[in-house]
Formats: C-alpha cells, sequence, structure tokens
C-alpha cells in the first residue's frame, strides 16, 4: 500500500554519514566509545537512573549497550551520545534519539546525568544542543520526551530547553514501584526555545 505523504527526513539521512559530534553551551555530544564501559556501568549502578529508566547493567550488557548504538544509528531507529562537560571532556550523561520515524520526522528524548553533573545545566543544555541539530542538520520536525510527574528535577529539564509541557498520560510508565502517570513535553520545528 502505497503513502500519500512525503518524508520529512530521507531515508539515508542517519545511515548514510557518521553520527557527528554535536557542540552546545559548554557541553559536547559525542558517540559512545568502547572505553566508556565504566561509566555506563556507574550510571546504571546510580540509584536515580535505575528509579527513571528502571535498568541496571553487568559489564558486559554495558559493552553491548555502547556496540548497540551504531546498529541503531544504521538502522535509522535510533542515536545516543555520551554528554561531555569540563576542560577534561568527562562523561556527565547520556542523551538519545528513541523511536526515530524519518518518515513523519518523529523522535522521543531520553536523558539522564551522572550524579556529579546534577543541578549544573548539564542536561537541558545538552538536550538543547541536540534539538538543534535534530531540527537543523537532520530536518525532524518533532521530539517528544515523557517523564515520570513524581521527577520534577526532569520537568525542569524539559522545560529549560524548550519543551511545552502537553499534558500527563495516565499510568502510562512502568517503574520498579508500579504505575507512574508520565508528563508529556514536546517541542515541533520552528519554536522558540
Amino acid at each position: 500500500m502505497g503513502l500519500l505523504t512525503v518524508a520529512v527526513v530521507g531515508a539515508g539521512s542517519m545511515a548514510g554519514v557518521e553520527q557527528p559530534v554535536l557542540a552546545g553551551d559548554g557541553v559536547s555530544l559525542r558517540p559512545w566509545q568502547v572505553g566508556d564501559v565504566e561509566v555506563v556501568l556507574a550510571a546504571y549502578a546510580d540509584p536515580a537512573v535505575q528509579r527513571w529508566h528502571c535498568r541496571s547493567m553487568t559489564e558486559d550488557e554495558a559493552r553491548e549497550w555502547i556496540a548497540g548504538w551504531a546498529g541503531q544509528w544504521r538502522a535509522e531507529a535510533g542515536a545516543s551520545w555520551a554528554v561531555t562537560a569540563g576542560d577534561r571532556g568527562e562523561v556527565t550523561g547520556q542523551i538519545g534519539l528513541r523511536r526515530v520515524d524519518l518518515h513523519e520526522g518523529l523522535a522521543s528524548v531520553s536523558y539522564w546525568t551522572l550524579p556529579a553533573a546534577r543541578g549544573l545545566g548539564v542536561a537541558p543544555r545538552a538536550l538543547a544542543a541536540l534539538a538543534g541539530w535534530a531540527f537543523g542538520s537532520l530536518g525532524l520536525h518533532r521530539m517528544a520526551l515523557s517523564h515520570s510527574t513524581a521527577n520534577p528535577a526532569s520537568c525542569r529539564v524539559a522545560e529549560k530547553a524548550g519543551f511545552a509541557a502537553e499534558g500527563v498520560k495516565r499510568a502510562e510508565g512502568w517503574h520498579a514501584d508500579g504505575r507512574h502517570d508520565m508528563h508529556l513535553h514536546a517541542r515541533v520545528a520552528g519554536d522558540v526555545p
């Protein structure tokens, strides 16, 4: 069955190029590297990351998680970047695109920060850098993110990066402590952050 719409972003727009390094306001987003295993392990051992992302990892799983992003990029299904900040370029967090639909120009966003980077504005600056590239270079139409209504810090990140609150998705999130209502935030191309 043929589609009656034209693709917002052409096939190959991701797979046809290397995953870029993105620069933001005092942050840099780079593809994950094999040498990042320890930081991924530390992140997924952190109680806050476990609470909101509902997973832990072994060393082998962390290696697979890192290696899997190259395939997600080539499949144009997702992407993840290590967020670095500071003079030494230390990894301070993660930001990524999930459920990428190039035809419709849509993607979901996920992010986390390591404990030492929380409250320093790293996540909103990383989100702003990702949105700038996704709407500009890639050409997406809409980016959305959801977070538990019990996670006000994530709400602040979304708002600071210009992702407007759109409503509450009742009992959508499945967390270790049960179902959570989820706030939905989004930006569309042309929104002023």
